[in-house]
């Protein structure tokens, strides 16, 4: 299936996304979708379908004359990945501050604020983070 190195491009973010709201798309809904919204052609949709398949993050099956498309990976799966991956390349103790960056950028319903809160006491708070950077080359 899904190796657990994801490397989705904004993109096909974009694919995924119509994707995992509609369950199954064929190109033909993409262009749809894509082509108003983000004014692309069928030859990039086709392109960027081909890419996601090549990674093995969706499946193509044959229905006729046409392809429809499903995901290999779930939507939170792979918010879960991707949030993974950008803390692995941002400096520690710098963590804190980008979750906070996150949440005062972002619209949070009171249920998301009830979430956040939950987890947040649950946590239990380390001592002092260590730093992942090149030694002597921070400024953290």
């Amino acid at each position: 299936m899904l190796d657990k190195e994801l490397n989705i491009t904004d993109a096909e973010w974009r694919i995924m996304r119509v994707i995992w709201t509609l369950d199954t798309a064929t190109s033909r809904e993409l262009t749809n979708v894509l082509g108003e919204s983000m004014d692309w052609k069928p030859a990039t949709i086709k392109t960027l379908l081909r890419r996601l398949t090549d990674k093995k993050i969706i499946e193509a099956h044959k229905d006729g004359n046409k392809f429809i498309y499903t995901a290999n990976i779930a939507e939170n799966e792979t918010i879960d990945l991707a949030s993974q991956k950008f803390f692995n390349q941002v400096c520690a103790r710098k963590v804190g501050s980008a979750i906070t960056n996150l949440i005062d950028e972002s619209e949070l319903t009171q249920d998301d604020i009830d979430k956040i809160q939950s987890a947040l006491n649950k946590k239990v708070p380390v001592e002092d983070i260590e730093c992942n950077c090149i030694p002597g080359k921070c400024d953290c």
